[in-house]
């Protein structure tokens, strides 16, 4: 979704933005696919999932189902859920192995307590953000997106949500060596709020804060941060831990080596287990 023009975001809300046309030149673009590709398979990384088992998982904003078709690839189950009927309609025809529901995040996650052992979300949340209705507050439509989604997931999870904050282009190195040094405690993502805030403006800013009111310790992962182009920011939270954050990849870390992919040993309290799914449903109204 990066790239010239205007944010996707700030052209109208996503349910408009995301029509029938939009879904499928998104979904048959072999640029967006790729990069898509590239984004889920390391929000999965970075969700440190045990190596022995399967695990049930949420996509926010799921799509067309490309980061679910990545997540299945690996051996894991997934429900999604998408405001874009559109989009969930192409999904349906690509016969995805996760179920798929339509809602707005913003409203909350509709599910049970501990019912998901991690969570994914690729360039979703800071749709957020915007107040797209007169009705719409953006501080308590992310405080009811984050509280709710740290009830759905099991306690010693991960919800590894990918975003694009306003004005990333200006973060430099340092970030990144940020991202390999702070720990994960609920401090530690207060520093990486604050040092964010002048860099990034009130967009992260405002996420971070309701994330951190939710409950959620962790914060910000910035991968390759010196490249324009390879950039990537991965907000990294835990549920009833304060795990160490992953390192970045492509930042110089204390040592002078360039960080590798993090490896993790927290304790699952909830695994799924049931019989995979043969294809994808679809709940929701209509």
């Amino acid at each position: 979704m990066a790239g010239s023009g205007r944010r996707p975001e700030h052209r109208g809300p996503p349910e408009l933005f995301y029509d029938e046309a939009e879904a499928r030149k998104y979904s048959q673009n072999s640029r967006m696919i790729e990069i898509q590709s590239q984004m889920s398979e390391r929000a999965v990384e970075l969700l440190g999932l045990p190596e022995d088992r399967p695990c049930f998982l949420l996509d926010v904003g799921c799509g067309s189902g490309l980061s679910g078709d990545y997540i299945s690839e690996e051996g894991h189950h997934w429900v999604g859920m998408d405001i874009s009927s559109a989009m969930l309609d192409v999904a349906m025809e690509r016969e995805v192995e996760g179920d798929l529901i339509l809602a707005d995040m913003g409203q909350g996650i509709p599910f049970r307590p501990g019912m998901f052992d991690g969570c994914v979300s690729i360039s979703a949340v800071q749709w957020l953000c915007n107040a797209d209705k007169k009705t719409h507050s953006p501080p308590k439509r992310l405080y009811r997106f984050f509280s709710t989604l740290y009830s759905a997931l099991a306690r010693g999870s991960r919800a590894i949500l990918q975003l694009y904050p306003e004005n990333s282009e200006q973060v430099t190195l340092a970030d990144g060596e940020r991202g390999c040094k702070e720990g994960g405690g609920r401090e530690a993502l207060l520093k990486v709020w604050l040092f964010f805030q002048g860099v990034l403006g009130a967009e992260l800013e405002l996420i971070t804060a309701q994330a951190m009111k939710a409950g959620f310790t962790g914060g910000m992962v910035v991968d390759y941060p010196n490249s324009a182009k390879a950039k990537k920011f991965f907000l990294c939270l835990f549920v009833g831990t304060a795990g160490a954050l992953p390192k970045a990849l492509g930042a110089e870390c204390a040592d002078g080596e360039e960080s590798q992919q993090a490896k993790f040993t927290n304790e699952r309290y909830h695994v799924h287990q049931g019989p995979p799914r043969e294809r994808g449903h679809l709940w929701g109204p209509g």
